[in-house]
Parts: C-alpha cells; sequence; structure tokens
C-alpha cells in the first residue's frame, strides 16, 4: 500500500532575477530608481514632521495624509532596497519568510492605501456637503476608529494569502523573473494546485478596491452636486480647490494600479521585463509625487514646511558652532 507524502517543503532561499532581459542596464536603472526612492522618503518624512509639529495641520484631512505618506514610505521602503542591492551588488538571494513578508507588506500597504484614499473621501464630503457638522462628525475618536478599520480590513484581507502561500509545498525550480516578491509570482513556483491562491489572491484585494473606488466616486459625484449649488464663483473655486490635491493622488494611485492589472491580465504581448519595470516604477513613482502635490497645491503644508525650515535655520545659526 502506497502512502502520498504531504510534507511541505519551503526552500531556503529564493533567488530574484531583477529585470529579467535587462541586466546589462540594472546599473543605469537603479540610478533614477534610487533618486526617486529618496525623494519618496524624504518628501513624506518631511510631509509627515511637518503634519507632527504644526498645529494648525492638526486636522482629520492631515492626519489621513500623514497616514498616506506612512504607507508610501513603507510600500517603497519594502521593495526598492532589495532591488537597489540586486542592481549594485548582485544579492539576488532572499529569504524564505523574507519573501514572505515582503509579499505581505507589498500587498497591506496597496489595500491600505486605497482605504486611507476612501477616508480622505470621506472627509473632503462632510467638509463640503455638511461643513457645520465637520467637527461634530469627524471627531478625534471617529477618525481614530477609521484608522483602526483601515488597518485591521488591509491586515484580515492580506493574511489569508499569507496562509494560503506557507501551506504550499516548493519543489520546482525557486527562481522568482522579478526584482521582489508578490503573491503569485511565488505561487506559481509551487508544485500543487494555486487556484485558491490565485482567486482569492486575485479577486478579494481586488473587489475590495473596486469597492473604494465605487465610493470614492460616489462621494465625489455628491461633492461636485453640492460645490455647483454654491451662490458664488469663488466659494466654488475654494471649495474645488481644496480637493485638488486628492483627485491628483487618487488618480496616480488607481490609474497605474488598473494598468498594470490590466496589461497582466490582457496584454500577453507586453514583454516581461516591461511587467516588471513597470511593477518598479508603481511603488516608487506615486510615493515620490504625493508629497509634492500636496505640498504645491496645499497652502496649510506650503506655510507648515516654510515655518519648519525657518525653525531649522533658527536653530542652526543658535548652534553654538556658528
Amino acid at each position: 500500500m502506497t502512502h502520498t507524502n504531504f510534507t511541505i517543503f519551503h526552500p531556503a532561499v529564493f533567488v530574484l532575477l531583477g529585470i529579467p532581459g535587462l541586466e546589462a542596464y540594472h546599473i543605469w536603472l537603479s540610478i533614477p530608481l534610487c533618486l526617486m526612492y529618496i525623494t519618496a522618503v524624504l518628501g513624506n518624512s518631511i510631509l509627515i514632521v511637518v503634519i507632527i509639529t504644526e498645529r494648525n495641520l492638526h486636522e482629520p484631512m492631515y492626519f489621513f495624509l500623514s497616514m498616506l505618506a506612512i504607507t508610501d514610505i513603507l510600500l517603497s521602503t519594502t521593495t526598492v532596497p532589495k532591488a537597489l542591492g540586486i542592481f549594485w551588488l548582485h544579492a539576488h538571494d532572499i529569504a524564505f519568510d523574507a519573501c514572505v513578508t515582503q509579499v505581505f507588506f507589498v500587498h497591506v500597504m496597496f489595500v491600505g492605501e486605497s482605504a486611507i484614499l476612501l477616508a480622505m473621501a470621506f472627509d473632503r464630503f462632510v467638509a463640503i456637503c455638511a461643513p457645520l457638522r465637520y467637527t461634530t462628525v469627524l471627531t478625534r475618536l471617529v477618525v481614530g476608529r477609521i484608522a483602526l478599520a483601515i488597518v485591521t480590513r488591509s491586515f484580515c484581507i492580506i493574511f489569508p494569502v499569507i496562509f494560503l502561500l506557507k501551506q504550499l509545498p516548493f519543489c520546482r525550480t525557486n527562481i522568482i523573473p522579478h526584482s521582489y516578491c508578490e503573491h503569485i509570482g511565488v505561487a506559481r513556483l509551487a508544485c500543487a494546485d494555486i487556484t485558491v491562491n490565485i482567486w482569492y489572491g486575485f479577486s478579494v484585494p481586488i473587489v475590495m478596491v473596486i469597492l473604494d473606488v465605487i465610493l470614492i466616486a460616489l462621494s465625489y459625484s455628491l461633492i461636485l452636486r453640492a460645490v455647483f449649488r454654491l451662490p458664488s464663483q469663488d466659494a466654488r473655486h475654494k471649495a474645488l480647490s481644496t480637493c485638488g490635491s486628492h483627485l491628483c493622488v487618487i488618480l496616480m494611485f488607481y490609474v497605474p494600479s488598473f494598468f498594470t492589472l490590466l496589461t497582466h491580465r490582457f496584454g500577453r504581448n507586453i514583454p516581461q521585463h516591461v511587467h516588471i519595470l513597470l511593477a518598479n516604477l508603481y511603488v516608487v513613482v506615486p510615493p515620490m509625487l504625493n508629497p509634492i502635490v500636496y505640498g504645491v497645491k496645499t497652502k496649510q503644508i506650503q506655510e507648515g514646511v516654510a515655518h519648519w525650515l525657518f525653525d531649522i535655520k533658527n536653530w542652526c545659526c543658535a548652534s553654538p558652532l556658528h
């Protein structure tokens, strides 16, 4: 009588290839990637510091913006340093647990950022459609509960992905043709049926993100209706200007993500290195641009940054070394 061996085997390491087909250009590609990563980390860090230190920015909108900045730093830091290690040091190996951790954070940050954008849309909806009730609706307790709900939802959606991934036996190659670990790319290396991984890993996060998009669109349709009912053109312009930066960030997040998704699903003639290059740009370009957009379009943040820089200048001038 034969017995099937169901022992789950995990390789000690996976080997990340970087961007297959563009190995000769890894060094050149690493330069803009590194510059964009540094800009993203510095820009979002400055944004967080300014929001914390400036009392006039202690409002729900800026609290959600600081959450967005933290998410952007985590998303880019989870992926870019490893990619740069591959490009510069040929550090292709990544431990199995480190790979799974990277999968977890990449997907949690994606789902979390979508939920944060929804919370910001709700904030703008209340501010424009019910301005007199803004402080009573979005109290500190409510904002804290929204933040907790965002974190909890993101964790609960992605944790089953990690559980399913760790249940797979890996007896094929341990080579991943990518610069970082992502769920389906790792699952395809398993020597078992990955139908559940594909269906859950693809459908559940995407359904939640699409639901977020629908609710954001609903919020902005109500906002636009309220704005165009305002009596003066100046009032309409002021109301729309408060939403401009948020709309830019929404477009920068959803347009590349859905474009990447559609090219993966339907772009079978697109070379693999193009998919991987887009994936690398997606985790660094929106995080780099978000603080720039808010800095350019939001007067309060401009004033906060100027005040923060002035304080640093005064501190440096008051230093005993000067």
